[in-house]
């Protein structure tokens, strides 16, 4: 049974594995409110796992240890199970489906665990992992639905209350609810006053349905960027915690997740994985009332997959007005792009891209389109460029 006796134990168990992060001011992200940032994404292995997987290890017995673990995780789970278990001396092994990326096998792979690959997707991988924890009597390290595991995650609370002692409000990443059910359990034990708000991504909101509708869901698909909180069904044991000491939970969409990355990159100069990036993205878009709160924003984790930060950057210059295209209709003469790019320059804008093409069937024979790509300030800036291409009689076409 979770105790907060027990958060305390695996605070004491955990003091010289884990490092106690720190917590930074960050004025930028919510200017009404007083934010501040818990960066578990600079935690060892990038993420808040290793907390929980290794409290849960350490609650082994003897015979379990020498028998072993055995984990099912594309991304951060299976980093901090196997770190965890390579301390304890303990064989670990991560099933990861086949298409996991390759940057996250071999992370894992890194800190010491045996990788078994099974054809198929998450699920068919954690079928395989219980089919060989029955076989070889190996112990399962859930990644969230477990009292232990839970715990573990709660040491950030306690961190936290320790940091910041006259907090007023919390924001936490939901995936299965584990780190959630911790960080509120420990808050809300020792100071009920505090909120604690769970945020989770539009395209995968399993504890949000299920706690609205006050029983578990499961959902039947899952699409976001935020991999690392893509849950279809949430814990037992984390629906039950959740209902009784989180506050509310919120939903944020991919674009106000890429927006928050980038906004954590420019402005704090930390890199965050999309499920690391939903609590400020909930603080950003005033997802929860913290207007003139105190308010620390958990960075889950850090451990984005490169291959796609272009992507994400590029949306979240999109999300926030910094990039923007435009179409324009012409008339085919000389003149009317060096007109076009002169009232852009004058006003602060850079163009970074353009085409230009002769009218299709249907419009004047003389016309001609003229799609732009501009770099901008804000969506203030990209209104202040539209209104002076139309007060010089040039008509913009995709609205």
């Amino acid at each position: 049974m979770l105790t907060l006796d027990k958060v305390y134990h695996a605070k004491y168990v955990l003091k010289n594995v884990i490092r106690e992060t720190d917590v930074i001011y960050a004025p930028k992200i919510n200017t009404e409110s007083e934010i501040y940032l818990k960066t578990e994404n600079l935690q060892i292995t990038g993420s808040f796992k290793v907390r929980g997987a290794y409290y849960r290890m350490s609650c082994l017995s003897d015979d379990e240890k020498a028998k072993g673990v055995i984990a099912c995780s594309a991304g951060n789970h299976a980093q901090g199970v196997a770190l965890a278990a390579a301390k304890n001396g303990i064989k670990s092994i991560i099933c990861l489906p086949d298409g996991a990326p390759i940057s996250k096998v071999e992370a894992t792979k890194s800190y010491g665990a045996e990788i078994c690959l099974v054809k198929g997707v998450y699920d068919d991988a954690y079928a395989e992992a219980l089919r060989l924890k029955d076989e070889h009597g190996y112990t399962f390290i859930h990644p969230f639905d477990d009292e232990d595991v839970i715990a573990g995650q709660g040491t950030i609370g306690l961190e936290l209350l320790e940091q910041i002692p006259d907090i007023d409000a919390v924001i936490v990443p939901i995936g299965g609810g584990g780190l959630v059910s911790g960080v509120a359990y420990a808050i809300k034990s020792l100071d009920p006053k505090i909120k604690v708000y769970g945020v989770q991504a539009a395209g995968a909101p399993s504890m949000y349905n299920s706690i609205r509708d006050k029983k578990i869901e499961r959902l039947e698909t899952v699409s976001t960027i935020a991999d690392g909180i893509a849950v279809k069904e949430p814990g037992e044991n984390t629906f039950r915690i959740i209902s009784e000491y989180v506050d509310d939970i919120v939903t944020v969409t991919d674009d106000e997740i890429s927006a928050a990355i980038l906004a954590l990159m420019e402005q704090q100069k930390l890199v965050t994985e999309g499920a690391g990036a939903v609590s400020v993205a909930a603080a950003m878009f005033n997802k929860v009332p913290i207007k003139s709160k105190k308010t620390v924003c958990l960075l889950s984790g850090g451990n984005i997959d490169v291959t796609i930060l272009s992507r994400v950057i590029k949306r979240g210059l999109l999300m926030t007005g910094r990039t923007y295209s435009m179409n324009i209709e012409l008339i085919d003469k000389p003149g009317q792009l060096m007109d076009v790019s002169r009232i852009i320059a004058q006003l602060g804008g850079n163009v970074i891209s353009i085409h230009h093409e002769r009218a299709n069937e249907g419009s004047a024979v003389n016309g001609c389109y003229l799609r732009i790509v501009l770099e901008t300030r804000n969506y203030e800036h990209i209104e202040e460029i539209k209104k002076a291409l139309r007060d010089n009689n040039f008509r913009i076409v995709n609205e």
